[in-house]
Order: C-alpha cells, then sequence, then structure tokens
C-alpha cells in the first residue's frame, strides 16, 4: 500500500512530463501538461497519453477516467502545427499513422467511462478528444471548435460522426463547415456540454461524477457503455484513415494553412 501512494505521488508530481496521471480510489486523472502551449498535441503527448490509457485499460482498480488540461486557459488547443513544420507528406503520414491515430484508438476503444473536465479552450484534435468522452463537464470559461476546415483539412478521428450523434445533422454541419467556435452556454443548450460549472468547481463535478459511476456495478458499467456505443462504432471506424481525410492531406491548401498559422497571418486558399 504504501508503494502503491508513493507511486501516486510520483505520477502526480511529475510535472515535467507532457501527461500526468493521478489517481484518488477507482478515479484516474489524466492531465495533458503542457499549459505554455495551450495543451497542444504533439507526437509526444499521443505516444504518452497512448501509455497511460492502456495502462489504466488494464488496471482493475480504476473505474473511472477523467481527462483535463493544465491551467485554466485550455483544455486542449488541438494538434501543435508547429511540429509538422518543415515536415514531408510521408513524414506526415508516419506521424498520423503510427503516432496519433493509435492514440486515438486507444481512447475511443476505452471500456471504462471516460469523462472530460472541460477548461477553457478546446479545439480540433482537442475538441476530437472531449467528443470522445462520455460525459463533458465544462467550465463556465470553456470554449468548443472544430476549426479544421480552417486550416484546409477535415476533423479525422471521428467528429464528423461524434458530434451530429449528440447535437443534431443541422447544427454540426453549421458548426464542421463553419468551424464556428462556441461557448460554454451554447454548448450547454445543444446538448454537448453534460454540466458547465464555475472553473474552480470544476474538477470536484467531474469526480462528483466519476464516484456516482465507481460505486455501481463494474461489469454492467463496461457493458452498458459497449451496448451504447456499438451502433456508432460501424460508421466510426471508417473515419480514421478515411478517403475524405486522405484527400485534404495532399493539397497545396493544407500546406498553406500551416505556412499561415505558422506565420501568423490568414491563409490564401486555392482549393488544389
Amino acid at each position: 500500500m504504501e508503494g502503491k501512494v508513493e507511486k501516486n505521488m510520483e505520477e502526480t508530481t511529475a510535472s515535467t512530463e507532457v501527461v500526468l496521471l493521478s489517481k484518488r480510489e477507482h478515479v484516474a486523472v489524466v492531465t495533458l501538461n503542457r499549459p505554455e502551449a495551450m495543451n497542444s498535441l504533439n507526437g509526444a503527448v499521443f505516444s504518452r497519453l497512448k501509455k497511460i490509457i492502456d495502462e489504466l485499460e488494464a488496471d482493475d482498480e480504476i473505474r473511472a477516467i477523467i481527462i483535463t488540461g493544465a491551467g485554466d486557459k485550455a483544455f486542449c488547443a488541438g494538434i501543435d502545427l508547429r511540429e509538422r513544420k518543415g515536415m514531408s507528406s510521408r513524414e506526415v503520414n508516419s506521424l498520423r499513422n503510427d503516432i496519433i491515430f493509435p492514440c486515438f484508438r486507444s481512447l475511443e476503444d476505452m471500456k471504462k467511462p471516460l469523462i472530460g473536465a472541460i477548461n477553457g479552450l478546446s479545439l480540433g484534435g482537442g475538441a476530437e478528444i472531449a467528443l470522445m468522452c462520455d460525459i463533458r463537464v465544462a467550465s463556465d470559461n470553456a470554449r468548443f471548435g472544430q476549426t479544421e476546415v480552417k486550416w484546409a483539412i477535415i476533423p479525422a478521428a471521428g467528429a464528423c460522426q461524434r458530434l451530429p450523434a449528440l447535437i443534431g445533422l443541422g447544427r454540426a454541419k453549421e458548426l464542421l463547415l463553419t468551424g464556428r467556435i462556441i461557448d460554454a452556454a451554447e454548448g450547454e443548450k445543444i446538448g454537448l456540454f453534460n454540466f458547465v460549472t464555475p472553473s474552480a468547481a470544476l474538477l470536484q463535478k467531474a469526480y462528483e461524477v466519476a464516484d456516482m459511476i465507481g460505486e455501481n456495478g463494474p461489469v454492467a458499467v463496461r457493458q452498458i457503455k459497449k451496448a451504447v456505443d456499438l451502433g456508432a462504432k460501424n460508421n466510426l471506424a471508417l473515419a480514421f484513415d478515411s478517403e475524405a481525410s486522405e484527400a485534404c492531406y495532399h493539397t497545396q491548401d493544407r500546406l498553406e494553412g500551416i505556412t499561415a498559422f505558422n506565420e501568423k497571418r490568414k491563409p490564401k486558399y486555392n482549393g488544389m
């Protein structure tokens, strides 16, 4: 028992890690820990996040998992496009297929309930992670957007399927096609967020939900999640590595989007 406590303390205090892990009884908290970069996702984050998620899946003591972002400005601002500056198409494809998609699949295939504690900004790939959560608790300063279209790409990890299932076809198309960012109040109104709380109470509310789940029969909880997700799985399997996603990644517009992002200017797209 003492060794377990020491291990958890190490995991909690290893603040140099890009993803942190802490545990309290039957609940684990996973924290994206790049506040200086708005908790954006690079290869190191994806690799460690997958490792942690796989470990928690195999840990019989854990019954629910909370995922959040360090600080109060951002849950996750999406893919760190700065990492891709200068990458060839082959290198980008390798990053996506060997590191990014396997991590997203681990999140998607998680058999235990995943609760998103959405603090601040949640964009692009960060919004994808929020959508992969079974329950979303948002801070009152949360903002959400699938903004990929602004950079001439599409959400490639299932948002085009998950968002309509949550908020309806018309609303989802509007958000996906415009890249519009919504606030916490609108997110709660349209059914994207289950709860909205003051920032200071965000983790407390997430723990409250996780503890309620943890009090129930673990087998029943897993089977309920499986039953609810079963119908959606067939379509979601097509979202990873889809032809639509591949078509975007081989365009001049995608390269222009990345260049404009790094040069902090508005992109000029030509449809090529």
